[in-house]
């Protein structure tokens, strides 16, 4: 099981390895209540290296450009991978990197320490960087020198560089994995070392030994059942058989994070359907509208479902647009005797332009329209709550 970046710093921090302030991005709201000072650096959280090649990585100044950052690397596949959290980071100014491992070598079933003078997402691919330690015998802080030693590192570095190795095999212990890496190890002017990027992989077969892990690995096979990358509408993600709630968004990273925060508040979510954005501009392809309509009317067909969650970021769709789609959904479906016509109640979530346009349109659907996520959550949660899912 690998972890993602915010993960593994978790550990390191607990560990005692250095790592820079940060905050975990579930949202771009989250932007507004940032208690890092700029400049910081924004970071898709993907399994996979090459991020900031890919584009994945912006360093930024101020909200402004933070929030249109955000908006970019939540919509932006790495290797076919969507974020479903960012990680902002406090910038770093490093002289010098340094690439530290330590890997089950798995002919051996040894620790193995992997170390090089040069940090960067080359380094790995080049066997001739990489000096190596195999652990032969019961670990002592020899072996973290020895690594150190034949790195070519000299003089101060020496101990502090050995003390992180030391933590690493510790947690690479701890934990039972297969992998705990640095890379890069970074060195300031001023002798300050940090690890500005982890990754950490755990042995699938020792999930069960912690329970942290455990929950952990649950919560991310929870998340994985609900991705739907992009396939207009494909087949709906079902996360809970008993749950009475729908949620619907236009990206994989807004819909898991919507989920979180239901499930955080209590609610739980049947369904999540993914519909992708706003821009299409493949004329063969359904357009966002009659994906919007599809997806509410397929959500709707569930009777177990009593609550939709419609969570639109309109970065470059308009709100009218999306009013213009839940009214003809609503003309679809209505009676003359009801004012929310589809059978369950939708509470819509928009975060874009043309808020007040389209609010008074909502207002006539007698479906409320809310820009706040938290507001809309809590709404959800609570109409969820008192209208319990139908037995059929």
């Amino acid at each position: 099981m690998d972890l993602l970046e915010y993960q593994a710093k978790e550990w390191f921090r607990e560990t005692g390895i250095p790592v820079l302030p940060s905050q975990r991005i579930d949202r771009i709201g989250d932007l507004k209540g940032l208690k890092i000072p700029y400049p910081i650096v924004l970071k898709s959280q993907v399994r996979t290296g090459g991020r900031g090649k890919a584009g994945g990585v912006r360093i930024v100044t101020n909200t402004i450009d933070a929030i249109a950052a955000a908006q970019t690397i939540f919509h932006l596949p790495i290797l076919d991978e969507i974020p479903e959290v960012l990680l902002a980071e406090a910038k770093y100014n490093a002289d010098r990197e340094f690439y530290l491992a330590v890997v089950l070598d798995s002919a051996t079933r040894r620790p193995v320490l992997l170390g090089s003078h040069q940090g960067g997402v080359d380094v790995e691919s080049s066997q001739e960087l990489l000096q190596q330690v195999v652990v032969e015998k019961e670990f002592s802080p020899f072996y973290a020198r020895k690594l150190i030693i034949k790195m070519g590192l000299q003089g101060v570095l020496i101990q502090p560089v050995s003390d992180i190795v030391e933590k690493m095999y510790r947690l690479f212990l701890q934990k039972d994995l297969d992998l705990v890496e640095i890379n890069p190890l970074g060195v300031s002017a001023t002798g300050e070392l940090m690890a500005l990027d982890g990754k950490v992989t755990v042995n699938g077969r020792a999930i069960a030994r912690h329970h942290d892990i455990s929950l952990m690995a649950q919560k991310m096979a929870n998340r994985a059942n609900c991705q739907n990358y992009f396939d207009i509408l494909g087949n709906a993600d079902l996360v809970d058989r008993s749950g009475n709630i729908g949620i619907l968004g236009n990206g994989a990273g807004l819909v898991m994070a919507t989920l979180d925060l239901v499930s955080d508040a209590g609610g739980r979510v049947k369904t999540c359907l993914n519909i992708g954005h706003g821009s299409n501009l493949d004329p063969a392809k359904p357009s966002f509208g009659d994906r919007l309509e599809q997806g509410l009317e397929f959500l709707a067909r569930d009777k177990n479902i009593q609550v939709v969650l419609v969570n639109i970021l309109g970065s470059v769709l308009k709100g009218v647009k999306v009013a213009e789609s839940m009214s003809k959904v609503a003309l679809n479906n209505s009676t003359p005797k009801t004012r929310n016509p589809l059978h369950p109640r939708i509470i819509v979530r928009f975060a874009g332009s043309e808020l007040s346009s389209a609010q008074e349109q909502f207002s006539a659907l007698a479906i409320p329209l809310i820009e706040n996520l938290d507001e809309a959550v809590l709404q959800t949660v609570r109409q969820a709550k008192s209208s319990p899912a139908k037995k059929v």
